[in-house]
C-alpha cells in the first residue's frame, strides 16, 4: 500500500493490515499493536523494518529466548528473500511463533513416540498389528470386526504384520478427526 502521511497525528496503526496478520499468525489486534509499539521502537531509524542480526537482541529484549538454529530457521522461513530486512508482517510472523504455541509437528510427534513406546512394550520400534488392533478399537470405538480388519489390512500396506514408529505417526496424523 501507498504511504501517505496524514496532516497531523496520524494514527500509529493506521497501516496495520490486522486481519491479513491474524490470518497468517492466529495474533490478537491488541497483541498485533503491542508488537508495533516493540517494532516502533526498534525500528529507531524509521526505516519500516528490522535488520535481521538486531533480531536476537530484540526478541532477547522481548523475553523471547530462541537458540540460535531456531532463529536461524524462523528467519528463513519467514525472510524469504533473504533480504535481512524484517518488515512489520514478517516480525509479527516471527513473534507469532513464540507467542502462539502451536501444537506444531515436534511436539505432536513427541506425544505420538510416547503414545508409541507405551504400545511397543518390548521397545523394538514396531508395534504388532496385534497390539494395533487393540489400539484402533479403543480410538475408533465401536467398530465391527470388519471394519477392523479392512483397517488392520490397509495400515498394513506392506503385509509385515508390524508397524514402525514413522507409519504409526503417519497413521494418527491422517486419523481423520471425530
Amino acid at each position: 500500500g501507498g504511504k501517505d502521511n496524514m496532516a497531523g497525528k496520524a494514527d500509529p496503526y493506521a497501516g496495520i493490515e490486522f486481519e491479513e496478520i491474524n490470518e497468517v499468525t492466529g495474533l490478537e489486534p491488541d497483541e498485533i499493536k503491542c508488537l508495533k509499539n516493540c517494532f516502533d521502537l526498534f525500528d529507531s531509524k524509521k526505516q519500516e523494518f528490522l535488520s535481521a542480526d538486531d533480531l536476537d537482541e530484540i526478541l532477547r529484549a522481548m523475553g523471547f529466548r530462541p537458540s540460535k538454529e531456531e532463529l536461524m530457521d524462523i528467519l528463513k522461513e519467514i525472510d524469504e528473500d533473504g533480504s535481512g530486512e524484517i518488515e512489520f508482517g514478517e516480525f509479527c510472523q516471527l513473534c507469532a511463533k513464540f507467542l502462539v504455541e502451536d501444537p506444531d509437528i515436534e511436539t505432536m510427534k513427541r506425544e505420538l513416540k510416547d503414545a508409541f513406546r507405551i504400545y511397543d512394550k518390548a521397545g523394538e520400534g514396531f508395534i504388532t498389528m496385534d497390539t494395533l488392533r487393540g489400539l484402533i478399537s479403543e480410538l475408533l470405538a465401536p467398530l465391527t470386526q470388519e471394519e477392523l480388519d479392512g483397517i488392520i489390512e490397509e495400515l498394513d500396506e506392506d503385509g509385515s504384520g508390524t508397524m514402525d514408529f514413522d507409519e504409526f505417526c503417519e497413521m494418527m496424523m491422517s486419523a481423520p478427526e471425530h
